[in-house]
């Protein structure tokens, strides 16, 4: 009986001519894209719309925390008259998922254009979201509309919020070096806007609005190209961290968890990880260039800036993206990498981020 696999896949299984065991193929970013939902909102606009839920408006003292975050605008997935009332989340996850499918097409779309490659190319999907709920996946639902074939690997990764950029590069790198013929198509998508609660005053619900925004990012691998070669990659989990950042799940859906002590604890916890980490990579922080780290707000940056004290310009694309786009969780830090790819360079690049757990996640590539 004549094979049912398609020539690429038959292709796929063969060990690749030329290369040793002895010298493993590292994985290569062939591109990536990013992409914001089409609703833009200032800082101001955001304050004073938060100000609305209340008769006398928002206090001076809490007013000025949307002036000092360093984010001067966002993009959320609805108009800004849409979150007005209490959060439906049935409905919020129904935009979750017909928005997030369109925004992850476009922007899937970009970065395989920008690959030479066309959907039946691809042999594995990874998508990272984690402010909705979608079962069947995000990506197996995108397979048909976008030419995907039916065989394809999709594997979607739940849970990692802030972190996820970061892990999920290593996920889909993993991937790659499992077969390194294997095309991997890495996705992330949050729509953080999703989880707002109008009304809701909490110090926590205050600060959420003051930075969490909606994105999403493309990132296409393989083991083949002269692109960015992903080399180490480490997660490290605090015990008995859990309060530090999560999703609390009521009536309302998806309620946001947050430590306002993440600036010390990159201080105190984050530093001699990366530390650790740098020194099994074979790497000093007087190695680096600029990183590409997630921005969790600006004091977290700040933070972050004290630890990478001999950089000439700071934590620059950290800071840009937050101030155009605040904080989109898992693709943020995706931003800040096509940023500083798109300034040239060379040498080792170090991306970082931290997200529920309380988890570390740190990655190396090489230019």
């Amino acid at each position: 009986m004549p094979s049912m696999i398609p020539a690429r896949r038959i292709n796929s299984l063969a060990k690749p001519a030329g290369r040793s065991h002895l010298c493993p193929m590292l994985p290569r970013i062939q591109s990536i894209a990013t992409a914001v939902p089409p609703f833009a909102i200032t800082q101001h606009e955001v304050r004073d719309f938060v100000a609305s839920a209340l008769p006398k408006g928002l206090p001076p003292r809490i007013a000025a925390i949307y002036d000092s975050t360093g984010v001067n605008s966002r993009a959320i997935v609805q108009p800004p008259e849409n979150y007005l009332g209490p959060a439906d989340f049935p409905e919020r996850n129904a935009l979750y998922l017909a928005a997030g499918q369109q925004l992850l097409e476009d922007v899937a779309t970009t970065a395989l254009a920008k690959a030479g490659l066309a959907p039946d190319q691809i042999d594995a999907i990874v998508c990272v979201s984690s402010t909705g709920i979608a079962t069947p996946s995000l990506p197996s639902q995108m397979l048909a509309p976008m030419g995907f074939l039916a065989d394809v690997t999709c594997l979607p990764l739940f849970g990692y919020g802030c972190a996820g950029g970061v892990l999920g590069l290593q996920v889909a790198g993993d991937l790659v070096r499992a077969d390194p013929a294997r095309r991997v198509l890495l996705l992330t998508l949050e729509l953080c806007s999703l989880a707002f609660r109008f009304g809701d005053l909490t110090k926590k619900a205050i600060i959420a609005s003051t930075l969490f925004a909606d994105g999403a990012s493309a990132i296409v691998l393989s083991g083949d190209g002269d692109g960015p070669a992903l080399g180490r990659f480490a997660q490290h989990t605090w015990p008995g961290s859990r309060a530090m950042m999560g999703w609390d799940v009521d009536a309302l859906g998806l309620g946001l968890i947050l430590s306002r002590d993440l600036p010390a604890f990159v201080a105190s916890e984050f530093a001699p990880v990366v530390d650790g980490f740098l020194q099994s990579a074979g790497l000093t922080k007087a190695a680096l260039t600029e990183p590409a780290c997630h921005p969790g707000g600006r004091k977290v940056i700040d933070a972050l800036e004290a630890y990478f004290d001999d950089l000439p310009d700071g934590l620059e694309a950290t800071r840009a993206v937050l101030a155009d786009h605040g904080n989109m969780s898992s693709p943020t830090v995706h931003f800040v990498l096509e940023r500083i790819l798109a300034k040239g360079g060379s040498g080792p690049l170090l991306l970082t981020a931290l997200g529920p757990g309380f988890t570390g996640a740190m990655g190396v590539l090489h230019r």
